[in-house]
């Protein structure tokens, strides 16, 4: 059984510049929004039962899902929000334990932007939050997606407190500050970590 370390935090806060310098002390990474791509992918039995359920119209002209169209889509209709739900959430999960049963590495940093608000803390055996503050998580949100404060601040408030969210933390690495603060904290963690997973 491996150790898992759960790493979460708000959108902006930095949570795939921190798993990447995991990656680089050779921790394995299962990341559940790559999973949740996979799983739509052209070809794959999910992306089949969406389209029988939706249309043609959720697919985008190379046959592969358009995420817009869904998302339109189920939020104008909670109900389908549901359906879709039912149908990704098992095949996600199976997915993910998979992987992390085939990690090789002495612990498994599991990236789970939604940790808190799909109540997950309890399958990791720590939690670590990558943290900032508010007005930083908005400028990173509205520069690297090209959208709208008003559309970033929907995100945010979408999201689960910055308080509830750390009261889950074992561990926090508050990214505020430059990119290469990050280097020694996940080096310290790692350490750490190893001790734990020993």
């Amino acid at each position: 059984m491996s150790y898992i370390v759960a790493l979460t935090g708000g959108i902006g806060s930095g949570k795939s510049t921190v798993a990447e310098s995991f990656a680089r002390h050779g921790v394995n990474i299962v990341d559940a929004d790559i999973i949740a791509r996979q799983v739509v992918a052209p070809g794959e039995p999910a992306l089949d039962a969406l389209t029988a359920r939706f249309g043609e119209s959720i697919l985008l002209a190379d046959g592969s899902l358009n995420r817009p169209a869904l998302r339109e889509r189920i939020f104008t209709y909670p109900l389908e929000k549901e359906w879709v739900n039912a149908l990704l959430h098992p095949i996600i999960h199976a997915r993910t334990q998979k992987l992390i049963a085939q990690a090789e590495s002495p612990y498994v940093l599991w990236v789970v932007p939604l940790l808190v608000e799909n109540g997950l803390q309890a399958q990791a055996n720590r939690v670590l939050v990558v943290d900032v503050d508010p007005q930083t998580q908005l400028a990173r949100t509205m520069s690297r997606d090209g959208i709208s404060r008003q559309q970033a601040e929907s995100i945010l408030a979408a999201q689960v407190s910055r308080e509830k969210r750390l009261a889950c933390a074992d561990d926090i690495i508050d990214n505020s500050g430059a990119p290469e603060t990050i280097e020694p904290r996940v080096a310290l963690l790692h350490r750490r970590y190893l001790q734990l997973s020993a």
